[in-house]
């Protein structure tokens, strides 16, 4: 395993991307970072086995960044996106965890509102609206995360959500600083986005983490934990239209049968303990 690191001061939150070879897609999410409102935090890079060109480019990305960054990696093995995500949560300096993909751009007050918000026993959770190809792609032409709010992308956007539903829950961007207007509108449950979530880093070691029996996408990296976090009997709140994100699109994977198998047997046990999880990062710290 490969970390590079730059000392953190006394942080509020550790933030953590999952990514894997898309380095232009994770500079307009840490464009996004930089502009956050809030101030003291770390960045980890939870990277799924990067190749070296990537690692390459993406050391240039982190240099001289505004907050401290650790890129924490590991081999090429498939899917191990639970796996990489356990070792950066061990390697936290922080006592507060927030993960994010690193295909998702980040609203200025994203880790602001995900830190004013956290309190021990609750899963934050906030929601993001889904760019279209189109849209997608007149971003990441730019080069600049600042064109999500342009008008021929808000307007490319709104085209598409009518004309094929290529883009999608456009309403999450609407940003309510109003307490009861949000209770108002957010009478729905949500469940855990695994795109974006926070909790303490203590609730997470109290269910071991990430399960890694999951070795595709789908489940493993939300689902599962949701209903592990649930029957620990902590609590979810949601941070709709306070921590919103913009997805930047690609192909959806398939859905793995075989989660659909490891849940159902860890649901029918009633197991809140990831058999294989993030405790056997802890001693080491990565």
């Amino acid at each position: 395993m490969m970390i590079m690191d730059t000392n953190p001061p006394a942080l509020s939150a550790s933030l953590i991307i999952s990514f894997y070879n898309k380095p232009e897609t994770l500079a307009l999410v840490l464009q996004s970072v930089r502009n956050q409102s809030a101030g003291s935090f770390e960045i980890l890079i939870a990277d799924d086995g990067s190749s070296e060109e990537t690692v390459e480019k993406l050391s240039k990305l982190i240099k001289d960044f505004r907050f401290p960054v650790r890129h924490i990696w590991h081999e090429d093995k498939g899917w191990r996106k639970n796996a990489i995500l356990n070792r950066a949560a061990a390697a936290a300096s922080s006592d507060y965890l927030i993960f994010i993909d690193g295909d998702c751009i980040l609203h200025k007050h994203f880790v602001k509102e995900h830190i004013n918000h956290r309190k021990t026993g609750t899963v934050l959770t906030g929601r993001r609206v889904y760019l279209s190809p189109a849209a997608t792609s007149l971003i990441l032409q730019s080069g600049d995360f600042r064109k999500v709010y342009s008008l021929p992308v808000v307007l490319r956007l709104l085209y598409d959500r009518y004309a094929d539903q290529s883009s999608a829950h456009l309403e999450n961007a609407l940003y309510l600083g109003n307490m009861f207007l949000r209770k108002f509108i957010n009478r729905k449950d949500r469940g855990v986005l695994g795109s974006n979530f926070s909790l303490y880093r203590n609730d997470l070691i109290r269910i071991n983490g990430f399960d890694e029996q999951y070795t595709a996408p789908y489940v493993g990296e939300d689902t599962d934990l949701e209903y592990r976090l649930r029957l620990a009997g902590m609590q979810v709140k949601t941070l709709k239209h306070l921590a919103i994100q913009y997805h930047l699109f690609h192909q959806r994977q398939e859905k793995n049968t075989l989660n659909e198998e490891i849940f159902k047997k860890t649901k029918s046990e009633g197991r809140y303990y990831a058999e294989k999880g993030i405790n056997q990062y802890l001693a080491s710290g990565s």
